[in-house]
């Protein structure tokens, strides 16, 4: 087995695109306490900047109230649960990315509804009273939170509006025209304020050409791209389940480099671009989500993923998600990196062994990213290599080797903390199996999968020579391995002699002398 050299010098510094926002189910789910929960165990151990989600506008939210009564008619703006939302998430340490919609019902043209919740996806029926609804909850944000706290918040008009099921026929002409409405009611209220789209879903590359000349030619403003990617083909329903086959998972980053070719040459070129979702699975009911092999799949697109776009946003936090209903079963496919009860997927430990790489980029390859932090940490991120449903199953096991630089010339040993996930350590969903799938485990059972939940570990230390440690990593099947390496400053007292803890040899013959004494 060859062994990869590990450059001392770093060749790139690690973007943090990867969590620069994650997704969320609708916003009214916020009030839950489990949702609260799960943020704030996604916040302390991985610590997302921004949150996007849909239904911000609905009726559920409560924020369009138009009111007829006694000969006077108006609209009022409601922020009671906005407001609960917003401040919750601020304090976990995350802001909005807003995504404006889905319709209210009051202010609707058409009742065409999405999901079990039933939000509106039909164009406004008034646009003027649109442009004022967008600024009524950008001036009271700036009310609450202040301008410059704001102008952080980007601003996202619509979702996937290139889909029926999204946006009443799809109409492009209709999109364009509710985008260039809210793009200067959003300029009206502060210049500086954020606000981009189209949001459109993968396989809709035919919409970059029209949005492009449309902004073009109306001047209309446009500060950021952004769009989804998902990998899996088409549903095959089973009852309270979809399976799918699944692309490659290099084909994600094939469609986050996708739009800044397709926008070259006109105004759009060189904006940031926002995924602002992805993942294998676009269902909310597809188990793919659960498993180990989501996490070995995603680890190459967080690894190369931010030198195409500045956001790749996971779609979603956690499994308080309704949009197929409420679910049936604690595991039941959701889009979550962490499931109810924040039990923790494999995917979730994935990002949080992101969250403790370090900043400069020593390598990177096709099963591996190298990183080294301020204070000489080296941190090792690998994994196993996955395909589609068109490729042969993963081995059982992965091999590769890597000689890693760790401190300098005077650096005699090197301590080794390793971190497993795969399809049988640190993987809830398997022990979900041998308990029988429980829908609603038992409080014991849960305690069991949270067991279940926390990733192998192992630790040892190794002899550097020539200021280089040389590491071999087998990775079981769909496993995402992290190893970090730390120069030893051995401060071990001389005296000190771990083969004499039980008392025994020269030790044992010391006592017997005592005593007889």
């Amino acid at each position: 087995m060859t062994t990869t050299v590990v450059p001392d010098a770093p060749a790139a510094t690690l973007s943090d695109a990867w969590r620069r926002c994650v997704g969320t189910g609708r916003l009214n789910l916020a009030l839950r306490q489990d949702y609260q929960d799960s943020l704030a165990v996604v916040q302390r151990e991985i610590g997302f900047r921004h949150v996007r989600g849909h239904g911000l506008l609905s009726d559920d939210v409560g924020i369009h109230r138009p009111y007829d009564a006694a000969g006077h008619r108006g609209t009022r703006y409601g922020f009671t649960y906005a407001d609960q939302v917003v401040d919750a998430w601020l304090a976990q340490g995350i802001r909005p990315f807003l995504e404006l919609g889905f319709m209210p019902s009051a202010l609707a043209s058409g009742e065409q509804t999405v999901f079990w919740w039933k939000g509106n996806v039909t164009p406004p029926r008034d646009h003027r009273e649109w442009a004022a609804l967008v600024q009524a909850v950008l001036r009271h944000a700036i009310d609450r939170y202040g301008l410059e706290e704001v102008r952080r918040w980007p601003v996202e008009v619509w979702n996937e509006p290139n889909l029926v099921q999204f946006w009443e026929g799809a109409s492009q002409e209709a999109y364009l025209r509710l985008y260039e409405v809210t793009a200067a009611a959003v300029k009206e209220v502060d210049a500086d304020l954020q606000v981009g789209g189209p949001a459109i879903s993968p396989g809709a590359d035919e919409w970059w050409a029209p949005f492009a000349e449309f902004v073009e030619r109306r001047d209309v403003p446009v500060d950021f791209v952004s769009f989804h990617a998902y990998t899996s083909g088409p549903a095959q329903h089973v009852p309270f389940g979809t399976y799918q086959t699944l692309r490659h998972p290099r084909n994600l980053l094939d469609q986050f480099a996708a739009p800044a070719k397709l926008l070259a040459g006109t105004r759009l070129e060189g904006l940031p671009a926002h995924v602002t979702e992805f993942s294998t699975s676009y269902r909310p009911d597809n188990p793919v989500h659960d498993t180990a092999y989501q996490a070995a799949s995603l680890a190459p697109v967080l690894s190369e993923g931010g030198d195409l776009v500045d956001s790749f946003s996971y779609w979603t936090f956690c499994d308080v998600f309704e949009e197929e209903n409420v679910p049936t079963s604690v595991f039941h496919g959701g889009f979550g990196m962490l499931g109810h009860r924040q039990l923790r997927k494999p995917v979730f430990h994935l990002y949080a062994f992101m969250a403790r790489m370090g900043e400069d980029v020593l390598h990177r390859g096709l099963d591996h990213l190298v990183t080294r932090d301020g204070r000489g940490r080296v941190t090792v991120l690998a994994w196993q290599p996955v395909g589609g449903s068109d490729d042969a199953p993963e081995p059982d096991r992965h091999e590769l080797r890597l000689s890693v630089p760790v401190g300098g010339a005077a650096t005699r040993r090197a301590s080794v903390h390793r971190s497993r996930v795969n399809d049988d350590e640190g993987n809830a969903v398997s022990a979900w199996r041998h308990l029988g799938r429980p829908a609603s485990p038992t409080a014991r059972q849960l305690d069991l999968l949270h067991e279940a939940s926390v990733p192998g570990r192992s630790h040892t230390s190794l002899e550097v020579s020539g200021g280089r440690v040389d590491l071999t990593l087998t990775l079981a099947r769909h496993e995402v391995t992290l190893v970090e390496i730390d120069p030893v400053h051995d401060e071990t007292p001389p005296w000190l002699d771990d083969a004499r803890i039980l008392g025994r040899e020269h030790g044992r013959g010391q006592d017997r002398a005592g005593e007889a004494s």
